[in-house]
């Protein structure tokens, strides 16, 4: 390669790592929380499940309870356990039957609701808003969609560079990445000890990083960019036609015949009748279509577990009034290639094909890569601290490092923050739960980074950050034993895995961070060069 070529693809890497680092910071310390998505919010409801749960449902009650408030007969329910807990997200469409007519229904979510399905109980999104949901949206700047769906653009600006930068970096290093990977000084310069950790554990990263580049920019730019247009101007806002020509297999559809059933049907049936067929899968969606007609039918939905057939998703239709089996797509057969393509770009993104040990694997990864992030802004610092720049650059570059360290370091003490005050005060507070999420988390990170910048101070930055979340940390499973008595010896012994894992997670944070702060030298890189101009 050409010492041009070098230095463009130097400089671009350069620029485009510098313009996204803080929001990609962002991105993959709350991307690598919500790994953990499932497990928090058993934790902070104190509801755990045990595997297969959603085999367990009675729907013949549930679907009693719906019926309570507003008649069945002629609408198509879906139930989704999309993720793995209690409450499951499902739709009631307006039944089929004119006659009768619901009351209007508010917002865009009007027909979609959770349902707790041991106590039954209804929930809208709002009331049902949880910490994983609260990080699991911010991971891709949900929050930030004040005008349409800005805060889905910016998250796939950041991820399309984030995969510039990772190309363009390989292109750079290529020489010298296997050399490099094996040199560290820890009593070097400070540049040398940041570019040593940034190639070390950027080649580390750098697989999981570019699958992670790759697939967000899939499920971002792919799924909330580019459908919306192409939904409008091609399809003329025709969702029904553009979502029949995305699918990749067909579904029939059942006339409304206006006749009702004679007896109600037991949906639990139907789904014993599938566990018989397919012992070993799990169910993870039944849909009821045309309640309580001639034409009813039960589709349920399931997949195998990973360890048995990585992409294979499979369903089964029974026509209600006589019992048969009218279409069927066997699990484990063969799958086309958009399925597979499809479910393997979500199953890389997502981490949820391996158990505990893959999560542990991509939360690890995640916290590398927030450090592989900070190590390459402070590289960028150290090259430009030299006599030759110009002091008021060399000012703008530290007070530009300063914001960055105390807006990525403080995401740590405030992300335990909230979880003690979602736990302590967040048990009764119905629709304003989301808003007091927000409130705790957003003017606690602005506020400790205020605070921090204004130390101007790198090595205090740090310091403080790890203390302060160190305590904070291990308040998370201290509030959690006190308000519910889930101590972790308790959740261990009672079997409650996912609030064990929150609260151990926790406190291996709180002993990680107490470690690194006893390792921690006094020496703050941004005044590294004007304390060796004084003593010359």
């Amino acid at each position: 390669m050409g010492q041009r070529l070098y230095n463009v693809f130097f400089h671009t890497h350069t620029i485009s790592g510098i313009v996204i680092s803080a929001l990609l910071y962002v991105i993959f310390f709350t991307g690598s929380i919500s790994f953990l998505r499932d497990e928090i919010n058993a934790w902070e409801r104190n509801e755990p499940i045990k595997s297969a749960y959603f085999s367990t449902i009675d729907f013949d009650q549930a679907l009693n309870e719906l019926s309570t408030d507003k008649p069945l007969y002629g609408r198509d329910l879906m139930f989704n356990h999309r993720y793995f807990e209690r409450r499951l997200g499902a739709t009631m469409t307006k039944s089929k039957d004119t006659t009768i007519q619901d009351a209007p229904q508010r917002g865009r979510r009007g027909n979609f609701f959770y349902m707790d399905m041991d106590t039954f109980k209804k929930e809208d999104y709002t009331s049902n808003y949880s910490l994983g949901e609260f990080f699991y949206r911010l991971h891709f700047f949900a929050q930030l969609n004040f005008f349409s769906r800005s805060g889905y653009y910016l998250s796939g600006f950041v991820a399309f560079f984030f995969l510039f930068a990772v190309i363009t970096g390989v292109i750079v290093h290529w020489k010298k990445i296997i050399p490099s990977f094996y040199v560290f000084r820890p009593k070097g310069k400070w540049k040398n000890i940041w570019t040593d950790a940034h190639v070390a554990l950027g080649m580390i990263g750098l697989p999981y990083q570019f699958m992670f580049a790759l697939t967000g920019c899939f499920l971002i730019i792919g799924y909330m960019v580019m459908f919306p247009p192409v939904q409008s101007f091609i399809y003329g806002d025709d969702v029904q036609a553009f979502t029949k020509d995305i699918q990749y297999e067909e579904n029939p559809t059942y006339e409304f015949t206006y006749q009702p059933l004679e007896t109600a049907p037991s949906i639990n049936d139907f789904v014993a009748r599938t566990l018989n067929k397919w012992p070993d899968i799990k169910l993870t969606a039944l849909d009821v279509i045309n309640y309580g007609d001639q034409s009813m039918h039960v589709k349920i939905y399931g997949a195998p577990d990973f360890d048995q057939k990585l992409l294979g998703t499979g369903h089964i239709t029974y026509r209600v009034q006589d019992g048969q089996v009218v279409n069927t797509k066997d699990p484990y057969g063969k799958i086309s290639y958009a399925e597979g393509s499809l479910n393997l770009l979500r199953r890389l993104h997502y981490g949820d094909f391996g158990g505990y040990g893959m999560k542990l694997i991509y939360l690890l990864l995640g916290f590398i890569t927030c450090f592989v992030i900070l190590s390459g802004v402070l590289i960028w610092l150290v090259a430009r601290d030299k006599k030759h720049v110009a002091p008021a650059k060399r000012i703008f570059n530290k007070w530009l490092v300063h914001i960055y360290m105390a807006a990525c370091l403080s995401l740590y003490p405030v992300t335990a923050a909230t979880f003690t005050a979602i736990k302590v005060f967040g048990t009764d507070l119905g629709d304003t739960r989301q808003i007091f999420m927000y409130h705790v988390f957003f003017y606690s990170w602005l506020g400790l980074s205020l605070v921090l910048i204004a130390l101007r101070n790198n090595y205090l930055i740090n310091k403080i950050c790890l203390i302060l979340g160190s305590i904070l940390a291990l308040s998370v499973p201290v509030a959690n034993g006190l308000v519910t008595g889930n101590w972790p010896w308790v959740s261990w012994s009672s079997g409650f895995s996912q609030i064990f894992v929150v609260d151990l997670f926790w406190i291996l944070m709180c002993l990680s961070s107490i470690a690194v702060v006893f390792k921690l030298k006094n020496k703050d890189i941004s005044k590294a060069s004007t304390v060796k101009r004084s003593r010359a």
